[in-house]
């Protein structure tokens, strides 16, 4: 059969080596398949097919360094999990079967008890049996917070086929977005990086393991894993078995262009991500492991997962070029090993470096002229709450006496906001919209809320980013922390309004909260005012987002988990916490957030790219991935928007429901949760009346706002930062020529 498409030329960064124990590993794992009823008589593999796919050589290419016994150990794992892949797949996705998928998946955390020597239930299959052995053969070396980790990147790894499942019955290709995040659950990537640590011998630090840097080399990591497999297993997916979850078939529909460029494409995305993990490495790793104060050990054992990483990235693309399972042009010949080879499977390409410097060679406040905002239909709107003109004076009242509107003591060119500005900016108005039947203090706490994210996101710029003060922002981020106490706790003297006014709303907001919710509410806050040391970072670097990256933290820049969260808290006990976890539930609410983002991002072109010299915008990032001009990264982003908004519909028409009836709830709850997607609706609705309202935008405003040279000329809002140190200098660069 002849192959849809000439593979790319792919970015290998880092060398393919093989582990001498592999013969070991292939003597073992298949003894091992053959006694878990893996092969003959299972329905789904013969020995053939087995030696045919060659997971041992995977696993020696992937894990290069480590003990016969580990080797043999991780090639089970991988046996197990591609197993499972083609077993779900005969016996439910060709059926298709989603009720007799559901009970076999729900069979299988009790393969994974957390707690040590439990008894678990009598295998029913190959997969219940393997996935047991496996357990107890491999928790004895790992911790429990690593045991944790793992069994719910494997639940995910296991539940996420259901929404493959689900998008073949309904004949329904997934939008880009959409489909990263969930082929991350689903591909098993993370599931990947946890056997890493294992074979590697370097368990990442408890203290470390949720932190932005180590989450962004595993996403990376994973996003890289899995585009490189959807580029080689496209004939294999798409054309024989009907999937729908392949990243080239996902770009080819979204961009409407031949197989050829969505593969090039696809590969440009690979690409960046592995530039991405390159960037966490080399400038995130060694202020993290300062931070949480790490020790030599410790610090290794973190910088020797990451090199587990690089090796399986480019072990896993030594093995796709080998193995019989996937589209390679009849495979790359012998394996080879051997010292001074691996080199030769190192390659640096000119698509590749041009990306590269593309991403850092932007040149800021080029004249783009008046923002192109497109014709921007929500199939539902919101009323403004009646109380909007009393909030809009009280607002202005309030920023007084918390000192937004004046100089801060000590700090030169502070005094960014006047009544003026804040009347400008008008986010009553955002808030009347998203809180429509809202009274007149639950209004209030909102628009002070929209007011303090923004003021905090032009206030990091202004007092960090000019000076490029990146290790005294952390410093008053840490402390925004304590003026959001736990238990009562007594907070320190504010030096600043930023201080002030937030411990002033959390007493206001998070004091009637019970413990649990104050913490999830605590923890929205600080996602938030952590993105603003992402963009000053990415600011300080003169640096493009990656598109993955820069969308995953818009939503943190925006303040959406802030002010959905806001709309949450109202929901009490009635609907339980793991609802709102779940995977339907968050695509819900990202899908709002990126409309909303983007939305954003239309807006405020202009003003961001001409006026402030900004590199965090979805226009200019879609510009820079793609080499595309200003209208068609508008284009591109408009149907990225109407996308995730189709999706975000088809969440709360089709899912929803679902999980519902996985969840069993009440009627209390259900009508809870139909409260929360029209609150979203809302939330949506109203920020689109801001953003059409509000004098912020239009030209004319940016020209007024901007027209003398100093860089505290206007905010940039809640989630659209101005790094605007580059700004002065070209303009005092431009009063000496």
């Amino acid at each position: 059969m002849a192959q849809p498409f000439s593979l790319p030329d792919f970015y290998v960064p880092y060398p393919a080596r093989l582990n001498p124990h592999v013969e070991a590993a292939r003597t073992h794992t298949r003894e091992w398949a053959r006694g878990m009823g893996m092969l003959e008589g299972s329905g789904i593999w013969e020995e053939k097919d087995l030696e045919a796919h060659d997971y041992a050589l995977l696993c020696a290419y992937t894990h290069p360094d480590c003990s016969a016994e580990a080797l043999s150990l991780v090639t089970d794992w991988y046996v197990w999990v591609f197993f499972f892949d083609d077993h779900f797949l005969e016996l439910f996705k060709r059926t298709p079967d989603r009720e007799g998928a559901k009970r076999y998946l729900d069979r299988l955390p009790a393969f994974m008890p957390m707690e040590r020597g439990a008894a678990m239930p009598e295998p029913e299959n190959p997969v219940e049996a393997g996935l047991a052995d496996l357990w107890e053969r491999t928790i004895p070396a790992m911790s429990d917070a690593w045991r944790a980790r793992f069994a719910v990147a494997t639940e995910n790894l296991l539940n996420e086929s259901l929404w493959e499942l689900s998008n073949i019955n309904e004949g329904r290709i997934a939008n880009p977005v959409e489909y990263i995040e969930m082929r991350r659950k689903v591909g098993g990537a993370p599931w990947s990086a946890g056997l890493v640590e294992y074979a590697a011998n370097a368990e990442v630090p408890a203290a470390v393991a949720g932190s932005r840097p180590l989450r962004v080399l595993r996403d990376a990591f994973s996003d890289g894993v899995h585009l490189r497999n959807d580029l080689f297993s496209y004939q294999r997916e798409v054309e024989d078995e009907g999937e729908n979850s392949n990243g080239v078939l996902v770009l080819e529909k979204f961009l409407g262009c031949t197989t050829q460029e969505a593969a090039e494409a696809v590969n440009d995305l690979l690409t960046s991500r592995l530039h991405q993990f390159e960037n966490t490495a080399l400038t995130e790793l060694g202020p993290l492991c300062a931070e949480k104060g790490l020790d030599p050990a410790q610090t290794a054992s973190v910088l020797a997962y990451v090199k587990g990483l690089q090796d399986w990235q480019s072990g896993g693309h030594e093995w796709h070029m080998r193995s019989s399972r996937y589209m390679n042009g009849g495979g790359a010949g012998e394996a080879v090993a051997g010292f001074g080879m691996s080199a030769a499977s190192i390659k640096l390409t000119l698509r590749s470096e041009t990306a590269r410097a593309r991403s850092h060679s932007h040149r800021p406040f080029q004249h783009v002229g008046p923002s192109i905002v497109p014709d921007l239909k929500l199939p539902f709107s919101t009323t403004l709450s009646p109380h909007l003109e009393g909030a809009r004076l009280r607002l202005v009242d309030w920023a007084r006496r918390m000192g937004i509107l004046e100089a801060q003591p000590g700090v030169p060119g502070s005094h960014i906001w006047d009544e003026e500005r804040i009347l400008a900016i008008d986010l009553p108005l955002c808030a009347a919209g998203i809180h429509p039947d809202a009274s007149p203090d639950e209004l209030d706490i909102s628009s002070a809320w929209l007011a303090w994210g923004t003021y905090g996101d032009d206030w990091f710029p202004v007092v960090h980013g000019r000076t490029r003060d990146l290790a005294g922002a952390r410093l008053a981020n840490e402390r925004l922390s304590l003026f959001m106490p736990l238990d009562g706790e007594a907070t320190p003297e504010p030096v600043n309004a930023l201080e002030r006014s937030l411990g002033d709303l959390w007493l206001r907001t998070a004091g009637p909260m019970d413990p649990d919710a104050r913490r999830a509410f605590r923890t929205a806050i600080e996602s938030m005012t952590e993105s603003w040391l992402w963009e000053l970072a990415n600011q300080a670097q003169n640096r493009i987002p990656d598109p993955v990256d820069y969308t995953e933290m818009r939503r943190a820049t925006f303040g959406s988990d802030l002010t959905m969260s806001l709309c949450r808290l109202a929901h009490g006990r009635k609907v339980p916490e793991a609802v709102y976890r779940s995977g339907p539930m968050r695509s819900l609410e990202n899908a709002a957030a990126d409309y909303a983002c983007l939305l954003n991002d239309l807006f405020s072109y202009q003003k961001e790219i001409e006026y402030e010299g900004e590199v965090h915008n979805g226009v200019l990032v879609v510009q820079n991935f793609f080499g595309v001009d200003y209208p068609t990264g508008v284009r591109i982003v408009h149907d990225l928007m109407e996308s995730r908004l189709r999706q975000f519909l088809h969440v709360a028409e089709v899912e929803l429901p679902v999980l519902y009836d996985d969840f069993d709830l009440d009627a209390e709850a259900r009508e809870v949760l139909a409260g929360y997607v029209q609150e979203l609706k809302h939330w949506l609705a109203g920020i689109l009346i801001w953003h059409r309202g509000c004098r912020r935008y239009r030209e004319e405003d940016l020209r007024r706002g901007h027209g003398a040279p100093q860089i505290l000329a206007g905010p940039t809002g809640l989630g659209t930062s101005a790094a605007q140190v580059t700004r002065l200098m070209a303009e005092l660069a431009g009063s000496r020529a």
